[in-house]
């Protein structure tokens, strides 16, 4: 075989179907589109600052690549009748497919390219991309028709465009991980059943963000810092990329423990990460991959969304660390700790 006895994305895809002997296909070829996509935007990537497009004013960081990525997600999966409708984050609604088109019994919510920003410096981002069944199928969706909690979810997976370009892929059996044979233009099963150890000594959060972090998550971060002489015995790593494919892809690829923490920066918002497609398809990813995913206090995949782009605290990774900085919440009072880095010492001291 060209691939070396290993499976295609379309290989594989078939054999989860085999298995399902009601499946009509249409997921399979959904996510053979999403993929379709995620390989124009990496070739597009791949150019850098010689990418042509056009501007998206929704952005953060007002790039022509982001919104040509949005625009490539959107044409891939207009057409082929398995969606009924998509959002995504560089859309304030609902995109209605063209008349011209049939609405299937899916939709779709993405993010284009995740970590537009670093394609300044020439880093790695990704697309993310969440599944979920249509109410209404072969009908235009309405808003409130994609407001499913995460475990509504069918499929979920992000594309990584770095050294390598890699898919990796839920369907609820498992987390598994595709790399793109250049060559080939082939999606090669390269990562099976990936698996999160329960443990870590890798931590990863914007310490910038410290002063307005909740006391439970000072107090983890304060005592991953303490290393070996302090409470936990041992010596932490921390690391930041400021991607949440790059991010995640590294703890499903070693372990380790991401935190977007609920913070006080901005009182109007419930975190910074958005539910639909950031939060909710890299919790079943974790999850499928062994490990846990939280709002900080809770399972992430049960929060009921309130609104397409509703932003969430996000916590996920190794299952010992998410567990334990549930733990630092629910058993701490929100005003008793303050970090030693802000002029308290102690766990529970209350004098500087």
């Amino acid at each position: 075989m060209p691939t070396g006895g290993k499976s295609t994305l379309t290989q594989f895809l078939i054999e989860e179907r085999r298995r399902a002997p009601q499946a009509t296909g249409d997921l399979n070829a959904l996510i053979t589109d999403v993929s379709l996509a995620c390989k124009a935007i990496s070739r597009k990537v791949a150019y850098g600052g010689l990418a042509a497009g056009i501007v998206d004013a929704r952005a953060e960081e007002p790039t022509a690549l982001g919104a040509l990525s949005n625009h490539m997600f959107l044409r891939a999966n207009e057409w082929g009748g398995h969606v009924a409708g998509m959002v995504s984050e560089a859309l304030e609604g609902v995109f209605t497919l063209p008349p011209q088109y049939p609405r299937g019994k899916y939709l779709l919510a993405f993010d284009a390219l995740d970590g537009v920003s670093n394609t300044d410096v020439n880093m790695a981002v990704g697309s993310i991309f969440s599944v979920t069944r249509a109410a209404t199928p072969e009908a235009d969706p309405k808003p409130e028709d994609f407001l499913q909690p995460g475990t509504q979810q069918v499929c979920a997976g992000y594309a990584l465009y770095g050294p390598a370009t890699m898919l990796v892929l839920t369907l609820g059996k498992g987390t598994h991980a595709f790399t793109l044979d250049p060559q080939l233009g082939e999606w090669v099963l390269s990562h099976p059943n990936l698996s999160i150890p329960p443990k870590t000594h890798e931590f990863a959060i914007n310490a910038s963000n410290s002063r307005f972090w909740e006391p439970a998550v000072k107090r983890y971060v304060d005592e991953c810092m303490a290393g070996a002489t302090g409470p936990r015995g041992a010596d932490f790593h921390m690391r930041w990329i400021a991607s949440l494919v790059a991010e995640t892809h590294r703890i499903l690829m070693r372990g380790g423990v991401f935190m977007v923490p609920r913070d006080t920066k901005d009182a109007s918002r419930a975190g910074r990460l958005r539910l639909l497609y950031e939060a909710n398809p890299i919790s079943m990813l974790i999850e499928q991959a062994g490990g846990m995913a939280s709002t900080g206090h809770t399972r992430l995949m049960e929060v009921q969304p309130e609104s397409l782009h509703q932003r969430v605290g996000f916590v996920f990774g190794s299952a010992d660390e998410v567990s334990r900085i549930e733990q630092y919440h629910n058993e701490e009072p929100q005003d008793t700790y303050q970090s030693p880095l802000f002029g308290k010492r102690g766990l529970f001291a209350t004098s500087a």
